[in-house]
């Protein structure tokens, strides 16, 4: 077996290649000339594109929309009759709740996967909370 030596030029762990290289968000050459371009003519854009999509341009439409009003990444969720999530046998029934309203449609399943894990870390807190109770309990006990 033999052993490779490191060469003395090789960068050390850690050591950057360039360290006097592009600042942090320094934008590229290409990013720069487009902003430069825009700003002289970013009303008269915009307003191109507006009259574009008003003339039926499915595109410009998108481009219009998604700017007014983007995409939400997240939607207010209400479930009817959502158990009370005081009790372990209440989250039991919220967990079945969110299963059956994932099952019909009216959740997506990564809408149900975060209120299933929602209701897991309640239920978690109401176990620690019981634990601690019942370990001060036996406290009290050995203590007499």
């Amino acid at each position: 077996m033999t052993i490779r030596k490191t060469p003395s030029t090789a960068f050390k762990p850690g050591q950057s290649g360039n360290p006097a290289g592009r600042p942090k968000g320094c934008r590229n050459r290409a990013t720069q000339a487009v902003l430069a371009l825009m700003e002289g003519a970013g009303e008269e854009i915009v307003r191109a594109v507006v009259d574009a999509a008003k003339a039926g341009d499915l595109t410009a439409a998108r481009m219009v929309i998604d700017r007014l009003a983007p995409p939400a990444k997240e939607r207010p969720i209400s479930i009817d009759n959502f158990p009370s999530t005081d009790t372990v046998a209440g989250i039991s029934q919220a967990q079945q709740l969110i299963l059956n309203e994932v099952a019909i449609g009216n959740l997506t399943p990564g809408e149900g996967a975060t209120l299933s894990g929602i209701a897991e870390a309640r239920r978690k807190a109401l176990e620690s909370e019981e634990l601690s109770e019942r370990i001060a309990q036996l406290e009290k006990r050995m203590a007499k």
